[in-house]
């Protein structure tokens, strides 16, 4: 079992870094410490909390670190000329000044470290139909088939359902309304133990009645609770990019851009993978079949210049079982089974290999 992440410090103010290391230390735990966003970045995703110095917002929000959750900005007293409002810029983000905020301070401190952080594998359809939402679907059945506790985020609000899709529609539990409703302030065990769920896999979708929008408040207490509670944490994201969707896309330790084998889709493709790029650095493709020119799913991957993380042929028999309300990859079979396997078991082993 890989040793857990440590919270990360960034700060450059000596007196400031002394309070934080003193409220550590009352919270039970040693951190990482970095003076600047440059030696921040290589821990920056994986520590489960990280607490900005006053000092360091401005140059952070600068750098263009990802958005995540479980971010505290710490000043001491009160917050330098234009800080305020840069916390604002960076939200999701939680503040608290020294020392009337060292108590809450110390209880954040203490929920860290524990258990390894669940990993996040984001996808995103290179064109409408491609899909997405199956691909979702199926890693999330083949992480819980492997013996892992996984959350299914549903993110894209103009998408069929992921409810339907693993024929969940009727079962109780919290939808994004709801949740929206609460302002994201939700006790995340409290969250996980509110959703849909079957078994080890747990789902965030859609209510069909209500308007389908994600504040970013409510996707970082999302990813915050999948971090903390689940193993694997599976997103499907929209190719039109909300706030909330670029939050989950920048926390995302793996993200997956699925195109079909066809020329059109593959220019739309492009388009999308360079809003994405914009966002992140990490990015593979998924092809699916059939290829009607003849197009090779290497040549796909190198026409968009990305990695080939996999390419899939057609399943008739798995289309079938979709409409008979079957989720896809139940059985374990097939070229998507496989390919899920395989993305499942990369994600995890990077976590082994990073932590």
């Amino acid at each position: 079992m890989p040793e857990p992440s440590l919270p990360l410090v960034v700060t450059a103010d000596p007196e400031l870094l002394d309070d934080l290391l003193r409220l550590a230390a009352a919270g039970g735990t040693e951190v990482v410490v970095a003076t600047d966003p440059v030696a921040a970045r290589g821990h920056y995703n994986a520590a489960p909390l990280v607490v900005l110095g006053a000092d360091q917002v401005q140059a952070c929000r600068s750098a263009r670190l990802p958005r995540r959750s479980r971010v505290v900005v710490a000043g001491r007293r009160a917050w330098p000329p234009g800080v305020a409002e840069a916390i604002g810029e960076l939200r999701p983000v939680e503040a608290c000044l020294l020392p009337d905020g060292e108590p809450w301070l110390i209880d954040r401190f203490a929920d860290g470290p524990g258990r390894p952080l669940g990993r996040i594998l984001a996808v995103i359809g290179g064109s409408g139909g491609a899909g997405a939402s199956i691909l979702a679907g199926g890693l999330a059945v083949t992480a819980v088939s492997a013996g892992h506790r996984t959350l299914l985020v549903d993110a894209d609000p103009l998408g069929g359902g992921l409810d339907l899709l693993l024929g969940w529609e009727q079962i109780d539990g919290l939808r994004w309304p709801a949740l929206t409703a609460a302002g994201g302030r939700v006790d995340p065990p409290a969250l996980l133990r509110a959703l849909p769920q079957r078994g080890d896999l747990v789902l965030l979708s859609f209510a069909r009645d209500e308007s389908p929008v994600v504040p970013g408040e409510a996707m970082a207490t999302t990813l915050d609770a999948g971090r903390r509670g689940r193993d694997v944490i599976i997103t499907d994201l929209p190719r039109r990019l909300d706030d909330a969707a670029v939050l989950a896309l920048q926390a995302a330790d793996r993200a997956v851009l699925i195109v079909p084998a066809e020329l059109r889709a593959t220019a739309g493709a492009a388009r999308i993978a360079q809003m994405i790029r914009f966002h992140r650095d990490e990015l593979s493709v998924v092809v699916r079949g059939p290829a009607p020119g003849k197009l090779t799913a290497r040549d796909i991957a190198a026409a968009l210049r990305l990695p080939l993380a996999g390419s899939l042929r057609p399943e008739p028999a798995m289309c079938q079982a979709l409409e008979r309300g079957a989720p896809p990859a139940s059985t374990g079979k097939g070229p998507l089974a496989e390919l899920c396997r395989r993305l499942v078991r990369d994600l995890l082993r990077e976590q082994r290999v990073t932590a």
